[in-house]
């Protein structure tokens, strides 16, 4: 059984940074694709950025382009998102997710969430 569980959210200040990690456990990721979607009170649940597993390809939203950064551990099964000049429309649940038998804009795993509060 997979498990995705998220850590690192918090309460921030405009223009600050947070690292979310997501550590992944049930099988072994390297046919998977990983992303971190948010969902923000009131909107619907957006992916942020994605990434596949084994070779390391990225895609983000254009909102976060070029603030945020996704990466990953392979030796620690652990998915990164690095937040940077953090803004208030910011705050959501990022959730990390992962999928293998199909599309990772529809994934078949999601972790609980952890809550970022971005302060203006």
């Amino acid at each position: 059984q997979v498990q995705l569980v998220e850590s690192g959210g918090g309460l921030v200040q405009a223009g600050g940074s947070l690292r979310l990690s997501c550590l992944a456990s049930g099988r072994t990721f390297s046919s998977y694709a990983m992303a971190w979607f948010r969902q923000a009170p009131g909107k619907e649940r957006e992916l942020v950025a994605r990434i596949t597993w084994s070779v390391g390809y990225t895609y983000y939203t254009d909102s976060v382009r070029g603030r945020f950064t996704i990466f990953r551990d392979t030796a620690k099964n652990t998915l990164y998102l690095q937040m940077n000049s953090l803004k208030p429309e910011d705050t959501a649940i990022y959730y990390c997710a992962a999928s293998g038998s199909q599309p990772i804009t529809t994934p078949e795993y999601w972790g609980q969430g952890t809550q970022v509060t971005v302060s203006s």
